[in-house]
């Protein structure tokens, strides 16, 4: 068994000799075909034959006809072609010359029957020696695999492109920018313990043209859905994914530029999304003139009131100011 599946991992050079052309079959026959889909194996093959000869020219080598082919190898498989009548019609032989002669011809299987106990005994052997390549190719793969029935594995891999503030009316105010992110599991979902769920990207400075700042920021996360309702179809909810913009000048005065999100994509595949960001901002000159001079503005105590956030079980409506309203 370790002979038929185990590959051949040794290195053959190719004779320099051979056209290239060889290697590949442009035009495979359906023999070539079924030969080539399995493991070839060194064979020996028996071929009977018969003298279909009119009575008095017999031993000539124009009336020898192929009857049966017999194929066996080392692990004791025996292929006969063409197969046992097993009670068919006999198979049907017609001679090439002047009367076309037709020959009909049986193959019938005439060995003993193996006894009860002969067959238990390799059937028995069998089994061994299956469950021992079992254990075999168990001990090349190893045991550190988890088993995931029932649990939806989402693997996310993203880029931080651009941060791009051309529109006057929702541009960010400073330059040297970067952005905090994170994200957030809601219930069902799970991650690896040393899987981080946020980070921080590199100040960028944006371009005189277009004003955009290219940060080309990779990262990714992983995350695990498993429901107790193994019926159940749709995914209530995603994970979604919170960004801060804030800048930061010479003098390390740190402003809050925007707040967004964006939520895990339900279909695989690539995607191109775009966040839009806001921020609050509080009316009057005070508040102006402290932003400019020593940076700091209004902000959101936490980053996931800028939707609905995660933790609100009951309450599921806020008011315009981001408060909880229970009435």
């Amino acid at each position: 068994m370790a002979s038929v599946r185990h590959r051949r991992q040794e290195r053959r050079t190719i004779d320099s000799s051979i056209h290239k052309s060889r290697i590949i079959n442009w035009d495979p026959t359906e023999e070539f075909v079924k030969s080539s889909r399995v493991v070839n194996n060194a064979m020996q093959t028996m071929h009977i034959m018969g003298d279909l000869g009119p009575p008095g020219k017999l031993g000539q080598k124009e009336n020898e006809c192929l009857l049966a082919t017999i194929k066996t190898d080392g692990n004791g498989t025996i292929i006969v072609k063409p197969d046992f009548n097993k009670g068919r019609e006999p198979y049907r032989i017609v001679t090439e010359g002047e009367k076309r002669e037709v020959w009909r011809l049986t193959l019938e299987n005439v060995s003993t029957v193996m006894k009860p106990e002969e067959r238990d005994r390799e059937q028995n052997m069998y089994r061994d020696l299956y469950g021992r390549h079992k254990e075999y190719l168990n001990s090349l793969v190893g045991q550190d695999f988890e088993m995931v029935r029932g649990i939806l594995t989402a693997e996310k891999r993203d880029q931080i492109l651009t941060a791009d503030y051309n529109v006057p009316a929702l541009c960010f105010e400073y330059d040297n920018l970067f952005i905090n992110f994170f994200m957030e599991l809601p219930n069902n979902w799970s991650s690896l313990p040393f899987q981080p769920l946020s980070g921080v990207t590199h100040t960028c400075r944006t371009k005189s043209l277009g004003k955009v700042a290219f940060f080309g920021y990779p990262f990714s996360f992983e995350a695990f859905y498993m429901s107790e309702k193994e019926s159940e179809e749709l995914i209530p909810q995603w994970p979604v994914i919170y960004f801060k913009v804030l800048s930061l000048d010479a003098w390390q005065r740190y402003r809050t530029e925007g707040y967004g999100y964006l939520l895990f994509p339900a279909m695989p595949g690539k995607h191109s999304v775009t966040c839009h960001t806001w921020r609050p901002v509080q009316t009057g000159t005070v508040s102006a003139l402290r932003r400019f001079f020593i940076g700091g503005s209004a902000e959101l105590e936490d980053s996931s009131y800028v939707r609905i956030p995660g933790t609100f079980k009951m309450f599921n409506v806020l008011f315009v100011f981001g408060f909880r309203e229970r009435g």
